[in-house]
Protein backbone atom coordinates (compact mmCIF):
# COMPACT_ATOMS: atom_id res chain seq x y z
CA UNK A 1 0.00 0.00 0.00
CA UNK A 2 1.21 3.68 -0.38
CA UNK A 3 1.01 6.54 1.73
CA UNK A 4 1.10 10.18 0.91
CA UNK A 5 1.34 12.24 4.01
CA UNK A 6 0.82 15.95 4.23
CA UNK A 7 0.61 18.02 7.74
CA UNK A 8 1.83 21.10 9.84
CA UNK A 9 5.73 19.50 10.72
CA UNK A 10 8.30 19.99 7.64
CA UNK A 11 10.79 16.83 7.55
CA UNK A 12 13.42 19.26 7.90
CA UNK A 13 13.18 20.18 10.82
CA UNK A 14 15.35 19.18 13.07
CA UNK A 15 12.75 18.36 16.39
CA UNK A 16 10.83 15.48 16.04
CA UNK A 17 6.96 14.97 15.63
CA UNK A 18 4.63 12.65 16.03
CA UNK A 19 4.36 12.78 12.13
CA UNK A 20 7.21 11.74 11.18
CA UNK A 21 7.55 9.13 13.77
CA UNK A 22 4.40 7.64 12.33
CA UNK A 23 6.18 8.04 8.67
CA UNK A 24 8.83 5.94 9.88
CA UNK A 25 6.76 3.16 11.00
CA UNK A 26 4.83 3.26 8.30
CA UNK A 27 7.46 2.73 6.16
CA UNK A 28 8.56 -0.46 7.44
CA UNK A 29 6.15 -2.09 5.64
CA UNK A 30 4.54 0.46 3.18
CA UNK A 31 5.74 2.67 0.92
CA UNK A 32 5.90 6.24 1.93
CA UNK A 33 5.81 10.05 0.62
CA UNK A 34 5.79 12.40 3.35
CA UNK A 35 5.11 15.84 1.51
CA UNK A 36 6.63 19.39 2.95
CA UNK A 37 4.21 22.14 3.57
CA UNK A 38 4.68 24.44 0.01
CA UNK A 39 6.90 27.51 0.58
CA UNK A 40 4.48 30.55 0.95
CA UNK A 41 4.88 34.20 0.20
CA UNK A 42 5.40 35.96 3.44
CA UNK A 43 8.18 33.34 4.47
CA UNK A 44 9.87 33.96 1.59
CA UNK A 45 10.09 37.80 2.07
CA UNK A 46 10.77 37.50 5.79
CA UNK A 47 13.37 34.21 5.53
CA UNK A 48 14.55 34.59 2.50
CA UNK A 49 18.03 34.06 3.72
CA UNK A 50 17.26 31.11 5.73
CA UNK A 51 18.89 27.77 4.15
CA UNK A 52 15.40 25.86 4.50
CA UNK A 53 13.78 28.68 2.53
CA UNK A 54 16.15 28.71 -0.34
CA UNK A 55 15.74 25.14 -0.61
CA UNK A 56 12.34 25.33 -1.40
CA UNK A 57 12.77 28.83 -3.69
CA UNK A 58 14.80 26.67 -5.54
CA UNK A 59 12.73 23.81 -6.20
CA UNK A 60 10.13 26.16 -7.52
CA UNK A 61 12.61 27.53 -9.86
CA UNK A 62 13.65 24.83 -11.13
CA UNK A 63 16.77 25.04 -9.58
CA UNK A 64 16.74 21.78 -7.57
CA UNK A 65 14.88 18.36 -7.61
CA UNK A 66 12.19 18.40 -5.15
CA UNK A 67 11.59 15.06 -5.01
CA UNK A 68 14.56 12.88 -1.94
CA UNK A 69 14.38 9.53 -1.37
CA UNK A 70 14.97 9.55 2.49
CA UNK A 71 15.54 5.72 3.10
CA UNK A 72 13.79 2.60 1.76
CA UNK A 73 9.79 2.96 1.29
CA UNK A 74 10.40 6.60 2.38
CA UNK A 75 10.31 9.79 0.20
CA UNK A 76 10.94 13.58 1.29
CA UNK A 77 8.79 15.88 -0.94
CA UNK A 78 9.74 19.63 -1.56
CA UNK A 79 6.41 21.02 -3.64
CA UNK A 80 7.59 22.93 -6.29
CA UNK A 81 4.51 25.85 -6.42
CA UNK A 82 4.86 28.45 -3.99
CA UNK A 83 1.49 29.20 -2.28
CA UNK A 84 -0.18 32.71 -0.85
CA UNK A 85 -0.30 33.23 2.51
CA UNK A 86 -4.34 33.81 3.46
CA UNK A 87 -5.01 33.29 6.88
CA UNK A 88 -5.24 37.60 7.45
CA UNK A 89 -8.02 37.81 5.02
CA UNK A 90 -11.29 37.91 5.04
CA UNK A 91 -13.88 34.45 4.72
CA UNK A 92 -14.72 34.48 1.94
CA UNK A 93 -11.69 35.86 -0.10
CA UNK A 94 -9.73 33.12 2.59
CA UNK A 95 -11.63 30.69 0.52
CA UNK A 96 -11.25 31.68 -2.72
CA UNK A 97 -7.75 31.56 -2.05
CA UNK A 98 -7.23 28.42 -0.07
CA UNK A 99 -8.96 26.26 -3.11
CA UNK A 100 -6.47 27.89 -5.06
CA UNK A 101 -3.43 26.82 -2.70
CA UNK A 102 -4.86 23.83 -2.31
CA UNK A 103 -5.23 23.01 -6.29
CA UNK A 104 -1.27 24.73 -6.63
CA UNK A 105 -0.43 22.26 -3.52
CA UNK A 106 -2.15 18.75 -5.15
CA UNK A 107 -0.77 19.58 -8.44
CA UNK A 108 2.78 19.26 -6.62
CA UNK A 109 1.48 16.33 -5.00
CA UNK A 110 0.02 14.57 -8.00
CA UNK A 111 3.32 14.61 -9.89
CA UNK A 112 5.50 13.24 -7.67
CA UNK A 113 2.83 10.21 -7.01
CA UNK A 114 2.86 9.62 -10.68
CA UNK A 115 6.92 9.36 -10.71
CA UNK A 116 7.04 7.08 -8.13
CA UNK A 117 4.06 4.95 -9.41
CA UNK A 118 1.67 5.51 -6.53
CA UNK A 119 -1.72 4.31 -7.41
CA UNK A 120 -4.71 4.03 -5.05
CA UNK A 121 -2.90 5.45 -2.05
CA UNK A 122 -3.90 6.48 1.18
CA UNK A 123 -3.59 10.10 2.60
CA UNK A 124 -2.53 10.75 6.08
CA UNK A 125 -3.54 13.86 6.97
CA UNK A 126 -1.87 16.00 10.45
CA UNK A 127 -3.81 18.62 11.41
CA UNK A 128 -3.33 20.43 8.19
CA UNK A 129 -6.76 21.91 7.98
CA UNK A 130 -6.10 24.41 5.04
CA UNK A 131 -3.18 23.63 2.72
CA UNK A 132 -5.23 20.10 2.67
CA UNK A 133 -8.63 20.61 2.99
CA UNK A 134 -9.45 19.95 -0.61
CA UNK A 135 -7.19 17.28 -1.03
CA UNK A 136 -9.41 14.57 -0.83
CA UNK A 137 -11.40 15.82 -3.57
CA UNK A 138 -8.58 17.14 -6.01
CA UNK A 139 -6.68 13.86 -5.24
CA UNK A 140 -9.39 11.28 -4.77
CA UNK A 141 -7.27 8.75 -2.40
CA UNK A 142 -8.43 5.61 -1.78
CA UNK A 143 -9.02 6.88 1.88
CA UNK A 144 -8.25 10.26 3.77
CA UNK A 145 -7.39 10.23 7.09
CA UNK A 146 -7.47 13.13 9.67
CA UNK A 147 -5.31 13.13 12.37
CA UNK A 148 -6.10 15.12 15.58
CA UNK A 149 -2.54 15.32 18.14
CA UNK A 150 -3.06 19.28 19.19
CA UNK A 151 -6.23 21.14 19.53
CA UNK A 152 -5.02 23.52 17.13
CA UNK A 153 -8.51 25.82 17.78
CA UNK A 154 -7.24 27.00 21.47
CA UNK A 155 -4.03 29.40 19.19
CA UNK A 156 -5.45 32.36 17.44
CA UNK A 157 -3.88 32.16 14.40
CA UNK A 158 -5.83 28.74 13.51
CA UNK A 159 -8.96 29.91 15.06
CA UNK A 160 -9.71 32.53 13.20
CA UNK A 161 -10.77 30.49 9.73
CA UNK A 162 -10.41 27.08 11.64
CA UNK A 163 -13.31 27.24 13.83
CA UNK A 164 -15.62 26.49 10.95
CA UNK A 165 -12.83 24.73 8.48
CA UNK A 166 -11.79 22.36 10.59
CA UNK A 167 -15.19 20.67 11.89
CA UNK A 168 -15.72 20.81 8.10
CA UNK A 169 -12.76 18.78 7.04
CA UNK A 170 -13.24 16.37 9.55
CA UNK A 171 -17.10 15.80 8.74
CA UNK A 172 -15.64 14.62 5.14
CA UNK A 173 -12.57 13.10 6.10
CA UNK A 174 -13.26 9.39 5.96
CA UNK A 175 -11.62 8.11 9.41
CA UNK A 176 -10.11 10.41 11.96
CA UNK A 177 -7.68 9.24 14.61
CA UNK A 178 -6.14 10.78 17.51
CA UNK A 179 -3.43 10.67 20.11
CA UNK A 180 -5.75 11.98 22.89
CA UNK A 181 -9.20 10.82 24.39
CA UNK A 182 -10.48 14.54 24.35
CA UNK A 183 -9.63 14.87 20.70
CA UNK A 184 -11.06 11.77 19.64
CA UNK A 185 -14.28 12.87 21.25
CA UNK A 186 -13.59 16.30 19.38
CA UNK A 187 -13.57 14.08 16.05
CA UNK A 188 -16.09 12.64 17.00
CA UNK A 189 -18.74 15.09 17.34
CA UNK A 190 -18.37 15.69 13.41
CA UNK A 191 -17.34 11.90 12.11
CA UNK A 192 -18.35 9.06 13.72
CA UNK A 193 -15.70 7.42 12.37
CA UNK A 194 -12.83 8.91 15.06
CA UNK A 195 -10.44 6.69 17.12
CA UNK A 196 -8.23 7.36 19.81
CA UNK A 197 -4.89 6.06 19.21
CA UNK A 198 -2.20 6.34 21.81
CA UNK A 199 0.67 7.93 21.59
CA UNK A 200 4.52 6.90 20.71
CA UNK A 201 6.95 8.11 22.78
CA UNK A 202 10.94 7.63 22.04
CA UNK A 203 12.05 6.47 25.69
CA UNK A 204 15.09 4.72 25.58
CA UNK A 205 17.16 7.13 27.68
CA UNK A 206 14.63 7.40 29.90
CA UNK A 207 13.61 3.76 30.40
CA UNK A 208 17.98 3.32 31.18
CA UNK A 209 17.38 6.87 33.48
CA UNK A 210 16.77 4.62 36.44
CA UNK A 211 20.14 3.91 36.86
CA UNK A 212 21.59 7.28 36.04
CA UNK A 213 23.43 9.15 39.00
CA UNK A 214 22.69 12.26 40.52
CA UNK A 215 23.15 15.62 38.96
CA UNK A 216 26.00 17.56 41.27
CA UNK A 217 24.14 21.13 40.63
CA UNK A 218 21.77 19.62 43.12
CA UNK A 219 23.20 16.79 44.99
CA UNK A 220 22.70 19.29 48.18
CA UNK A 221 18.99 20.01 47.44
CA UNK A 222 17.43 18.77 51.02
CA UNK A 223 14.85 15.60 50.48
CA UNK A 224 12.02 15.40 49.65
CA UNK A 225 12.76 16.68 45.96
CA UNK A 226 9.31 17.23 44.11
CA UNK A 227 10.32 18.17 40.70
CA UNK A 228 8.92 19.22 37.11
CA UNK A 229 10.89 19.10 33.70
CA UNK A 230 9.83 20.84 30.64
CA UNK A 231 9.32 24.66 29.68
CA UNK A 232 8.16 26.52 32.13
CA UNK A 233 5.14 28.46 30.44
CA UNK A 234 2.27 30.30 32.20
CA UNK A 235 0.00 29.49 29.72
CA UNK A 236 0.58 25.87 30.40
CA UNK A 237 0.99 25.73 34.66
CA UNK A 238 -0.22 26.88 37.30
CA UNK A 239 1.95 28.91 39.17
CA UNK A 240 -0.35 29.82 41.67
CA UNK A 241 -0.74 25.96 42.62
CA UNK A 242 3.52 25.89 43.14
CA UNK A 243 3.38 29.03 45.09
CA UNK A 244 0.56 26.81 47.14
CA UNK A 245 2.73 23.21 47.49
CA UNK A 246 6.14 25.35 48.09
CA UNK A 247 4.66 27.61 51.10
CA UNK A 248 2.27 25.18 52.57
CA UNK A 249 5.03 22.08 52.54
CA UNK A 250 8.23 24.35 53.10
CA UNK A 251 10.37 21.31 54.03
CA UNK A 252 10.12 19.88 50.60
CA UNK A 253 11.91 20.65 47.68
CA UNK A 254 10.66 22.53 44.41
CA UNK A 255 12.68 21.93 41.66
CA UNK A 256 12.07 23.39 38.29
CA UNK A 257 14.09 21.63 35.16
CA UNK A 258 13.46 24.37 32.23
CA UNK A 259 13.42 27.80 30.43
CA UNK A 260 11.13 30.43 31.57
CA UNK A 261 9.06 32.41 30.06
CA UNK A 262 8.45 36.16 30.85
CA UNK A 263 5.89 35.36 34.13
CA UNK A 264 7.88 32.37 35.51
CA UNK A 265 10.94 34.82 35.66
CA UNK A 266 8.79 37.65 36.69
CA UNK A 267 6.62 35.40 39.38
CA UNK A 268 7.34 35.40 43.45
CA UNK A 269 8.06 32.14 43.05
CA UNK A 270 12.01 32.56 42.97
CA UNK A 271 11.37 34.52 46.68
CA UNK A 272 10.85 30.87 48.28
CA UNK A 273 13.90 29.35 49.75
CA UNK A 274 12.70 25.75 49.18
CA UNK A 275 12.03 26.64 45.05
CA UNK A 276 14.82 26.02 42.91
CA UNK A 277 15.35 26.99 39.49
CA UNK A 278 18.15 25.40 37.27
CA UNK A 279 17.47 26.65 33.88
CA UNK A 280 17.28 24.03 30.76
CA UNK A 281 19.37 21.01 30.47
CA UNK A 282 20.27 18.97 27.52
CA UNK A 283 17.79 16.29 27.00
CA UNK A 284 20.28 13.24 27.79
CA UNK A 285 20.55 14.65 31.18
CA UNK A 286 16.84 15.09 31.86
CA UNK A 287 16.69 11.33 32.71
CA UNK A 288 19.40 12.13 35.56
CA UNK A 289 17.20 14.68 36.77
CA UNK A 290 14.23 12.73 36.96
CA UNK A 291 15.91 10.20 38.78
CA UNK A 292 16.95 12.45 41.28
CA UNK A 293 13.57 13.75 42.27
CA UNK A 294 11.11 11.82 45.14
CA UNK A 295 7.48 12.94 43.24
CA UNK A 296 7.80 14.59 39.75
CA UNK A 297 4.65 16.62 39.31
CA UNK A 298 3.00 18.34 35.61
CA UNK A 299 0.83 20.86 37.73
CA UNK A 300 -1.14 21.89 34.12
CA UNK A 301 -3.50 24.69 34.25
CA UNK A 302 -6.97 23.78 32.92
CA UNK A 303 -7.78 25.78 29.58
CA UNK A 304 -8.23 25.55 25.72
CA UNK A 305 -4.33 24.60 25.19
CA UNK A 306 -4.04 22.05 27.40
CA UNK A 307 -6.37 19.82 27.95
CA UNK A 308 -6.88 18.08 24.82
CA UNK A 309 -2.90 17.36 24.74
CA UNK A 310 -1.16 13.78 25.04
CA UNK A 311 1.16 14.49 28.34
CA UNK A 312 4.37 13.26 26.58
CA UNK A 313 6.16 14.20 29.66
CA UNK A 314 3.98 12.17 32.04
CA UNK A 315 5.45 8.57 29.80
CA UNK A 316 9.37 10.15 30.44
CA UNK A 317 8.33 10.23 34.43
CA UNK A 318 7.06 6.89 34.28
CA UNK A 319 9.73 5.33 32.49
CA UNK A 320 12.37 6.02 34.52
CA UNK A 321 9.82 4.74 37.11
CA UNK A 322 8.72 7.67 39.78
CA UNK A 323 5.64 8.39 41.36
CA UNK A 324 3.74 11.57 39.52
CA UNK A 325 1.23 13.75 40.50
CA UNK A 326 -0.60 15.35 37.75
CA UNK A 327 -3.78 17.73 37.25
CA UNK A 328 -6.59 15.50 36.20
CA UNK A 329 -7.51 16.28 32.45
CA UNK A 330 -10.08 13.59 30.41
CA UNK A 331 -6.84 12.93 28.21
CA UNK A 332 -4.93 11.89 31.56
CA UNK A 333 -7.81 9.12 32.22
CA UNK A 334 -5.54 6.39 30.53
CA UNK A 335 -2.54 7.43 33.00
CA UNK A 336 -5.40 6.76 36.15
CA UNK A 337 -3.98 3.44 36.96
CA UNK A 338 0.01 4.57 37.44
CA UNK A 339 -0.73 8.13 38.17
CA UNK A 340 -1.85 10.05 41.12
CA UNK A 341 -4.54 12.78 39.49
CA UNK A 342 -5.67 15.53 41.25
CA UNK A 343 -7.88 18.66 40.87
CA UNK A 344 -7.41 21.37 43.74
CA UNK A 345 -3.94 22.71 44.93
CA UNK A 346 -5.56 20.48 48.25
CA UNK A 347 -5.28 17.66 46.02
CA UNK A 348 -1.79 18.18 45.18
CA UNK A 349 -0.58 18.49 48.43
CA UNK A 350 -2.58 15.22 49.71
CA UNK A 351 -1.45 13.21 47.09
CA UNK A 352 2.45 13.86 46.64
CA UNK A 353 1.89 12.65 50.54
CA UNK A 354 0.71 9.67 49.67
CA UNK A 355 3.65 9.14 46.55
CA UNK A 356 5.61 9.44 49.24
CA UNK A 357 4.35 6.62 51.55
CA UNK A 358 3.03 4.26 48.47
CA UNK A 359 6.42 4.26 46.92
CA UNK A 360 7.75 0.68 46.34
CA UNK A 361 9.97 -1.34 43.83
CA UNK A 362 6.67 -3.32 42.79
CA UNK A 363 4.87 0.34 41.78
CA UNK A 364 8.14 1.39 40.37
CA UNK A 365 8.08 -1.93 37.84
CA UNK A 366 5.19 -1.07 37.02
CA UNK A 367 5.52 1.94 35.96
CA UNK A 368 8.46 1.69 33.62
CA UNK A 369 6.10 -1.70 32.39
CA UNK A 370 3.41 0.76 30.97
CA UNK A 371 5.64 3.73 30.42
CA UNK A 372 7.18 1.01 27.53
CA UNK A 373 4.07 -0.05 26.15
CA UNK A 374 3.45 3.61 24.45
CA UNK A 375 5.87 2.61 21.21
CA UNK A 376 4.72 4.23 17.90
CA UNK A 377 4.62 0.44 16.79
CA UNK A 378 1.85 0.15 18.92
CA UNK A 379 0.00 3.42 17.73
CA UNK A 380 0.19 2.75 14.17
CA UNK A 381 -0.92 -0.70 15.07
CA UNK A 382 -4.09 0.90 16.46
CA UNK A 383 -4.23 3.53 13.24
CA UNK A 384 -4.54 0.14 10.80
CA UNK A 385 -7.25 -1.48 13.44
CA UNK A 386 -9.03 1.92 12.47
CA UNK A 387 -8.54 1.53 9.45
CA UNK A 388 -10.00 -1.64 9.31
CA UNK A 389 -13.14 -0.46 10.69
CA UNK A 390 -13.62 1.29 7.68
CA UNK A 391 -13.40 -1.33 5.25
CA UNK A 392 -9.80 -0.49 4.71
CA UNK A 393 -6.62 -2.50 5.13
CA UNK A 394 -3.16 -1.69 5.56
Amino acid sequence: MDIVITGQQAWDVEIGSNCKNIALEFSKNHRVLYVNSPLDRVSLLKNGDDPKIAKRRDVVHGKAAGLEKVQDNLWVLYPDKMIESINWLPEMLFDILNKRNNQLFAGSIARAAKHLGFRDYVHFNDNDMFRSFFLKDLLQPRLSIYYSRDYMLAVDYWRKHGARVEPALIAKSDLCVANSTYLAQYCGRYNPHSYYVGQGCDLDIFMAGNEAPEPADISSVKRPRIGYVGALQSIRLDMELLHYIAETRPEWSIVLIGPEDNEFLQSNLHQLPNVIFTGSRNIADLPAYINSFDVCVNPQLLNEVTIGNYPRKIDEYLAVGKPVVATATDAMSVFAEHVYLGKSKEDYVELIELALRENSGERTAARRSFASSHTWENSVREIYKAISTVGGSL
